[in-house]
C-alpha cells in the first residue's frame, strides 16, 4: 500500500520540505559512485552513518544527525522522498518554516536514539530519513486525521487506487512498525522498525503543543480533521490494464 498524494496541497510554498528533498537527493548523488565499491561505501558510512555500537562507546555521535541524509539505494531514497513530499507540506504550513525544520531534525534524532536503545551494540550502519519522516507522519496524523490520502494498493495482480483517511493509512503503518519491530531481531539488519516507531511517537509528542494551541479537539471541530484550506478535486486515477496476448 503506497501513498501517492493527499487531497490538500499546502497553501504556501513548502520551502523547507523542498530543501530537505533537495539535500537528500544531493547527498545520495554524491555517494552514488561509492555503491560500486563496497569497501569505499562502508568507509563513507563509518564516518557519516549512525552506528549504535560506536555511539554506545562514546563516539560517532555526529551520525545521529548526518545519517538521516544518507540512503541505501535509489528505491530507499525515492520512497522516503515521496512520503516527505506528501506529508511535509501541510505540516510546514501549520508550523512555519523554521519551526518545521527544527521539528524534522528533532524527530530524526529521536528516531536514531530509539534504534540505539533497541540494539545498542550493533555495528550495522543505520542510514535513511525514514525516522524523521515518520515524525512528520505522526504530526500529520494529529493535525489532520481525516485528510484524504490516495493510496495505490497492490495485491498480486490487483492494482487499485483508493482514497482513505489519514488516520487509517498512518495508523496501519504505525501498527505494522510495532509488529515488525517485535517480530524482527534488529541485530540481523534490514529495516530499523524501532527508529520508525520512535520517530512517529516523537512527531506526535512534538506536535501536541501546536495542536493544543490551535484549540485541541475544537481545532478538529472547526476543520473536521482536515487541513484548514480547501482541498483539490482530482480526476479518478486509472491503472492501465495489460491485456493478455493470444
Amino acid at each position: 500500500m503506497f501513498p501517492i498524494r493527499d487531497h490538500n496541497p499546502s497553501r504556501n510554498p513548502a520551502f523547507v520540505t523542498w530543501a530537505l528533498i533537495a539535500a537528500n537527493v544531493a547527498v545520495f548523488l554524491y555517494s552514488w559512485p561509492l555503491f560500486s565499491d563496497e569497501r569505499a561505501l562502508m568507509a563513507f558510512w563509518a564516518n557519516w552513518a549512525m552506528i549504535p555500537g560506536f555511539v554506545t562507546e562514546g563516539h560517532g555521535w555526529a551520525g545521529v544527525v548526518t545519517s538521516m541524509f544518507l540512503h541505501g539505494g535509489l528505491m530507499h531514497l525515492a520512497g522516503n522522498m515521496l512520503f516527505l513530499w506528501i506529508f511535509g507540506d501541510n505540516l510546514e504550513d501549520e508550523m512555519g518554516h523554521a519551526r518545521f525544520l527544527g521539528f524534522y531534525l528533532a524527530c530524526g534524532i529521536a528516531a536514531a536514539l530509539a534504534h540505539l536503545l533497541a540494539d545498542p551494540g550493533s555495528l550495522i550502519p543505520t542510514v535513511g530519513a525514514s525516522g524523521a519522516i515518520a515524525g512528520v507522519m505522526g504530526g500529520y496524523l494529529l493535525m489532520f486525521p481525516r485528510a484524504r490520502i490516495d493510496v495505490l494498493v497492490i495485491f498480486i495482480i490487483f492494482f487499485r487506487v483508493f482514497a482513505v483517511p489519514a488516520w487509517m493509512m498512518l495508523g496501519l503503518w504505525f501498527v505494522l512498525q510495532l509488529f515488525n519491530g517485535t517480530a524482527t531481531d534488529p541485530a540481523t539488519g534490514g529495516v530499523a522498525y524501532w527508529a520508525h516507531a520512535g520517530g512517529f511517537v516523537a512527531g506526535l509528542a512534538l506536535t501536541l503543543p501546536l495542536w493544543l494551541a490551535r484549540g485541541g479537539p475544537r481545532f478538529w471541530s472547526r476543520t473536521r480533521g482536515l487541513p484548514p484550506h480547501p482541498g483539490t478535486l482530482y480526476a479518478p486515477t486509472r491503472i492501465p490494464t495489460v491485456r493478455r496476448r493470444r
